[in-house]
């Protein structure tokens, strides 16, 4: 049995919550250079050319890439021959962003009740997703989603004969509506199958996807390129001023699902697609 610190988990976690809103990380840029050299509106690629430049100055003097801070998500792979010495896990992530939060100035944002309304001061509590894997690794992908854009998200129980169709049809329809109160260009996650919950949970999986990753699968992975050119069809365009770029990235997740169901979940992410990697 490998052991592991909770205080390394701290101190990483910690870092990370930083380093997601701060550096918003090459591969974003480059996708934000490739928008922009097959971009026509001029708007657009004003817009485009903003984002490349405000992820440089974020960068350049460790400032937020943008002043919603998000909720602090948490996708983790814990090795069955882990153990978590000092803290629970859960405990020693909501620490690190606790310390986080507060040590890179970043906006609190979560509120202790829905309807009360009562900011937490320090952006915890985070949502931690745990799964247990094989092995003695623990690897955590934190991602800070913005409010705005999370608000346009959906999902619905489509009919089995709904088919490839009725997802797709979801999919654009739900981009189209969300417009530019998403602040595209967009990275669209898609969860298709399990339970209603699964499918959601797999919709915020796929969102934060490693840019430039395609599904595994070439079924779906085509399927997310159909997908990106629909979108693009739009013509909502960066920061919906009108143009081609309406969609950075589509990513498709799946699960085995009930003969009966057809759940399908979409969970729109703005162009600040925030998230870090740590391995231990």
């Amino acid at each position: 049995m490998r052991e592991i610190e909770s205080s390394t988990i701290i101190e990483d976690v910690s870092r990370a919550c930083i380093e997601a809103n701060n550096d918003i990380g090459e591969d974003m840029v480059r996708i934000f250079q490739e928008a922009f050299e097959k971009e026509e509106s001029e708007s657009g690629k004003d817009v485009l050319r903003q984002l490349i430049e405000n992820a440089k100055i974020a960068k350049e003097e460790w400032l937020p890439y943008c002043q919603d801070t998000g909720f602090a998500v948490f996708f983790v792979e814990l090795g069955q021959d882990v153990h978590i010495k000092g803290a629970t896990l859960e405990q020693a992530i909501n620490e690190g962003v606790r310390r986080g939060y507060k040590e890179g100035y970043l906006r609190a944002s979560i509120v202790s009740d829905p309807l009360r309304r009562k900011n937490t001061g320090d952006n915890t509590p985070a949502i931690i997703h745990i799964r247990i894997v094989e092995g003695d690794r623990l690897k955590i992908t934190m991602a800070a989603k913005g409010g705005g854009s999370e608000n346009m998200s959906r999902i619905a129980m489509l009919k089995p004969s709904d088919g490839k169709i009725g997802v797709e049809n979801f999919v654009v329809d739900t981009v189209s509506s969300a417009g530019p109160n998403a602040c595209p260009p967009l990275v669209v996650g898609v969860g298709i199958g399990g339970t209603m919950e699964m499918a959601t949970i797999l919709a915020k999986k796929a969102a934060v996807r490693a840019i430039g990753s395609r599904n595994l699968d070439p079924y779906y992975a085509a399927m997310e390129e159909e997908l990106e050119e629909r979108c693009n069809r739009l013509g909502v365009g960066p920061m919906g001023l009108g143009g081609r770029i309406t969609v950075l990235k589509i990513n498709i997740e799946t699960h085995p699902c009930h003969i009966a169901s057809l759940p399908v979940a979409v969970n729109i992410n703005c162009h600040a697609a925030r998230h870090k990697e740590i391995v231990l």
